[in-house]
């Protein structure tokens, strides 16, 4: 605050003006001595950074959609999310959001691959990209594998990028050769991947996926969904077979 709290506080060398009784009201003037203008002062300068403080924690980004909300829904699966399955009766809806590079995403991975083989055309499984900005090449990896997808092979990128996450994660050093590499053994046109990978729409694309999630209240990965509701056991095999098989009951 500019001005100085005790400035209203100047006391007049007139006498005649304290205690002055308004003949037209019938009202005597209030004095106000220093301890109560303070005491206001406190109130006012408390309530002035309470406002700033709430002002400050929206420009965080607006709270999560709420579950099975409309917005919440769209933001869960678009028109051109990838899916590794389909259900012909569309019951059960699987939506991870994952980062290539996150050690925890590789963890269970090997689970997802059985919950797929398992149920197959049971359930539509979706991945939604979520790169963590502290992982040096997870931004480059979601690259490879967008790139992958514009030439129809999403999911083989997919399976290569955590086949091997031990050999290329957590490298400073960007991965460039080694999707490469995993580009020529899927059968990419190299020349059309290395023009995709560094493309502004795949960044784009990728940023998207990363902005539903935020919409949704992803905060780290991997994330799971099943039919609009976030799931929130371990990211096992066994829990997350058992919350498909409540939803295929339902």
């Amino acid at each position: 605050m500019s001005g100085k709290i005790g400035a209203t506080a100047r006391k007049s060398t007139k006498k005649s003006s304290r205690g002055r009784t308004n003949s037209a009201r019938g009202l005597t003037e209030p004095r106000w001595n220093s301890n109560v203008l303070f005491t206001v002062g406190l109130v006012v300068l408390a309530a002035v950074m309470i406002g700033g403080l709430i002002a400050i924690s929206k420009l965080g980004g607006d709270d999560p959609a709420p579950a099975g909300s409309t917005a919440a829904n769209e933001a869960l699966v678009r028109s051109d999310s990838h899916k590794l399955s389909t259900a012909a009766d569309g019951k059960v809806t699987v939506v991870e959001f994952l980062d290539f590079e996150c050690e925890s995403c590789g963890a269970a991975y090997p689970g997802v691959e059985k919950l797929r083989a398992e149920y197959k055309d049971k359930i539509t499984y979706v991945v939604r990209y979520f790169p963590i900005q502290s992982h040096p090449n997870a931004m480059n990896a979601a690259r490879a594998a967008e790139a992958a997808a514009k030439q129809g092979k999403f999911e083989a990128m997919y399976v290569k990028l955590f086949d091997n996450q031990t050999t290329w994660g957590h490298k400073q050093e960007a991965q460039t050769k080694a999707f490469e590499g995993y580009a020529r053994e899927i059968g990419l046109d190299l020349g059309k991947f290395r023009a995709d990978v560094a493309d502004a729409s795949t960044e784009q694309r990728i940023t998207k996926d990363s902005d539903d999630g935020q919409t949704v209240g992803v905060q780290g990965t991997p994330t799971f969904f099943i039919n609009g509701e976030r799931f929130t056991d371990d990211a096992t095999y066994e829990g997350l077979k058992a919350a498909v098989d409540a939803a295929l009951a339902k």
